[in-house]
C-alpha cells in the first residue's frame, strides 16, 4: 500500500502458546453489566439494554508493560474485565450463533479518568477523554477458544499493590457474552480483529504513579501491570 504518509503498524495482541499475532481493530466496551458495579456508579441493574462505548485500537499495551501515569487526570480508575476477540464478523447475530464468531479471550483493564468522564457526564457531553486515551486498555495474550472454551462463570479478580480491589464472577454479567456479541451486532457489523471488552465487577477505585495492577480471569489468564512513578 502506498500511503500518502508514514503510517505505523496495525496494533496487535500476541495469542497464547503461538508465534502469531492478532490484529486489532476496534475495542467495544460494555458499560455498567455487573449488577454490583452498576449500583456502585449509582445506576439501577435492571436488564435494560446494553450500552456501549469505544477505545483505540492502539490503546491497547502488552501484557507486563510499565506505561506512564496518564496526563490531564487526577483520579485514575481500574476496571478488570473479560476480554472477547472476534475472529468472524456479522451483522444481526441470534445468540445461539454468537460464541461461533469468537476467536478467543483475554484479560483486560479499561482504565478511565473518572474525573474528565464525571465532568463530562454532568455537562452533558460525550465522555470519550474519559476512557479512550493513550494506554487506557491493557491486555494479556489472547488465549483461543479452542484452548479456553467459552468461560461463563469463574473468578475474576484484580489487585493493587498485592491488595485485593475488585473481585466478582464472570456469572454475575447481567449480560453474558453471547447476548452481548448479538446486542452489539445489532447496532453495527462486528469485524475480525474487535475486541469486546465484556464489563468490570463492583470495586473500582483509583490508581496512583508507581501501583502495581494484578489482574485474573479463571481459565483465560493473568494480567499485570505497572505504572511508572
Amino acid at each position: 500500500m502506498n500511503y500518502a504518509i508514514e503510517f505505523g503498524p496495525v496494533p496487535t495482541l500476541p495469542v497464547a502458546e503461538s508465534n502469531k499475532v492478532f490484529p486489532v481493530g476496534r475495542i467495544y466496551c460494555v458499560g455498567r453489566n455487573y449488577a454490583e458495579h452498576a449500583r456502585e456508579m449509582g445506576h439501577d441493574p435492571d436488564r435494560e439494554p446494553p450500552f456501549f462505548f469505544m477505545k483505540p485500537a492502539d490503546a491497547v499495551v502488552p501484557n507486563g508493560a510499565t506505561i506512564p501515569f496518564p496526563r490531564a487526570t487526577r483520579d485514575l480508575h481500574h476496571e478488570i474485565e473479560m476480554v472477547v476477540a472476534i475472529g468472524r464478523g456479522g451483522a444481526d447475530i441470534p445468540v445461539e450463533k454468537a460464541l461461533d464468531h469468537v476467536f478467543g479471550y483475554g484479560v483486560g483493564l479499561d482504565m478511565t479518568r473518572r474525573d474528565l468522564q464525571g465532568e463530562a457526564k454532568k455537562m452533558g457531553r460525550p465522555w470519550e477523554m474519559g476512557k479512550a486515551f493513550d494506554n487506557s486498555a491493557p491486555c494479556t495474550a489472547l488465549k483461543p477458544a479452542a484452548m479456553a472454551g467459552h468461560p461463563a462463570q469463574g473468578a475474576i479478580w484484580l489487585k493493587v499493590n498485592g491488595k485485593i480491589a475488585q473481585k466478582g464472577d464472570l456469572s454475575e454479567m447481567i449480560w453474558n457474552v453471547p447476548e452481548t456479541i448479538s446486542c452489539l451486532s445489532r447496532l453495527i457489523t462486528l469485524r475480525a480483529g474487535d475486541l469486546i471488552m465484556s464489563g468490570t465487577p463492583a470495586g473500582v477505585g483509583p490508581v496512583k504513579p508507581g501501583d502495581r495492577l494484578e489482574g485474573h480471569v479463571d481459565g483465560v489468564g493473568d494480567l499485570t501491570i505497572s505504572y511508572a512513578k
